[in-house]
């Protein structure tokens, strides 16, 4: 290696610690408050208030890198999920399970700092639903959910008990068990038919 590639494969490194810091900061400070500022994030990232607008122009693409950095983390970790086989009751279960572990991790996720450019919802979740999508569908053409409804309501509605799930956490009304279980139980019973049997 030449004595002028060193000091540029150390600056790469740094940048890379750098913007991870920053990525991180981002999420641990906008989960609690989702209109921190640039400098607050700086701070809390231990980098200098040049250093994070050298890597992000704006709030915004810092928001948008912070969207893109937890959706893909959560996808992985979404993806290593078995929901094609068995029961889709209990596949719904196994997803609900997974998510509401995702969303204590990263309660950003539920707050106005995770967008994308058109404010969409559907848009937003898409990238963690895929297989969510299809076990619902299975569902529904086996007959464990109600084939009446439509898969989007289906989404919808687990997308919003999700929600609900985690004010209820934050308002200080339930426990973070007590509103997982709640979040299962309520997506389950709106999804089931009304002739599938319990499990």
């Amino acid at each position: 290696m030449s004595d002028l590639q060193e000091p540029r494969r150390r600056q790469r490194a740094d940048a890379r610690r750098s913007i991870a810091a920053v990525l991180d900061a981002a999420v641990a400070l906008l989960g609690g408050k989702p209109d921190a500022s640039m400098d607050e994030i700086a701070v809390a990232a231990g980098v200098s208030r040049q250093t994070i607008y050298a890597h992000y122009s704006s709030r915004d693409a810092l928001l948008h890198a912070v969207t893109r950095h937890i959706t893909a983390e959560v996808a992985v970790k979404l993806s290593g999920l078995d929901l094609d086989s068995g029961s889709a009751v209990e596949a719904l279960g196994r997803w609900i399970g997974a998510s509401w572990t995702l969303l204590e991790r990263y309660p950003v996720l539920l707050t106005p700092a995770i967008v994308t450019p058109d404010g969409d919802e559907q848009e937003r979740h898409e990238p963690v639903t895929g297989g969510l999508i299809r076990l619902l569908e299975r569902g529904r053409h086996g007959r464990e959910f109600d084939p009446a409804m439509p898969t989007t309501w289906y989404l919808a509605a687990i997308i919003g008990l999700g929600h609900a799930a985690s004010q209820e956490v934050l308002a200080g009304r339930m426990t973070p068990d007590e509103a997982g279980a709640a979040f299962r139980e309520s997506a389950i019973k709106i999804c089931r038919a009304t002739d599938a049997p319990a499990r």
